[in-house]
């Protein structure tokens, strides 16, 4: 009687366990199917690009989408913008985050809840909701419109960097939190004051947290479209994402070309997340992700 209990229950997860990765394997396929579009339609000849063949393989390899994405003046000046705005916006609100993190969880003071519950509150306004005041702002002190010689770069950088400054700090103060006190009061014992304790101990010991941060920060400012395309001013400022818009909104869409040009801006973001991978999973083990 046993036996065929246990042979009735391993035959159910059996048939259980066939089931979930059906259901798993649909949801790969279906989540494959744009990325196997784009990238089978960007190695294709540009006469050979139709929208009824858009899913068969192409006759022969071709890369003349990619030179002509390249050529596009939107396409190749975007990419340089973007990794200009994601990456400084990204150093810099990850070295922010970290003091921030550092001092509300090691050098704690008087409502440094409160002060860590308010910050945290900026994670959950909308772009749209502060679009209007950011940008009036902007405009007054001179880093937007009018003369501004970077086009409205620096006041999108400054943009990314105060609207990533909450998560960055949640990563890090949860990264600290599992880090002992005892290291840093044996720091306050040899003399090491607030600064010198985090530039010495605190920022080499918090990599796995920087990863986390840098690949969060800079996807995130990579990828965004509304910020950039309000803040920027002329097309030479313009990130890679306004000009893929532009691209695939023309009249006549060249799809093999926007197909190119879409997987060139996306190469970025695998990068970072492929140097920075093993890292990440560091960080988020150790805890960075954690309040």
């Amino acid at each position: 009687m046993t036996v065929k209990k246990t042979k009735g229950l391993n035959q159910g997860s059996t048939g259980m366990r066939v089931f979930r990765y059906a259901v798993l394997l649909i949801f790969v396929l279906l989540f494959l199917m744009p990325i196997y579009v784009v990238v089978v339609t960007s190695l294709k000849a540009p006469d050979e690009v139709s929208v009824p063949g858009m899913w068969e393989l192409p006759t022969s390899l071709s890369f003349a989408n990619f030179g002509d994405a390249l050529g596009k003046p939107e396409i190749y000046n975007g990419l340089v913008n973007s990794v200009i705005v994601a990456l400084i916006s990204s150093v810099v609100s990850s070295l922010m985050g970290a003091s921030n993190g550092f001092v509300l969880s090691k050098w704690r003071f008087p409502g440094a809840n409160v002060v860590f519950s308010l910050m945290l509150f900026g994670m959950f306004i909308p772009y749209q909701a502060v679009l209007i005041p950011m940008t009036q702002f902007m405009t007054n002190t001179g880093l937007m419109g009018g003369g501004e010689p970077t086009g409205g770069l620096a006041a999108l950088i400054i943009a990314h960097i105060v609207y990533g400054l909450p998560i960055t700090t949640l990563i890090f103060r949860g990264y600290y939190a599992g880090v002992p006190d005892t290291i840093f009061e044996s720091a306050r014992v040899d003399g090491a004051g607030m600064l010198r304790s985090f530039w010495s101990i605190g920022l080499p010991l918090a990599l796995p947290a920087f990863a986390v941060s840098i690949i969060w920060q800079f996807t995130s400012a990579w990828n965004d479209f509304l910020f950039g395309v309000v803040m920027t001013t002329n097309n030479t400022s313009w990130p890679v994402t306004i000009g893929l818009n532009n691209i695939a909104g023309a009249q006549t869409v060249p799809f093999g070309e926007t197909m190119a040009a879409a997987l060139i801006a996306s190469l970025p973001t695998l990068l970072v997340y492929i140097i920075l991978g093993r890292f990440f999973m560091r960080g988020l083990m150790a805890g960075a992700l954690k309040g």
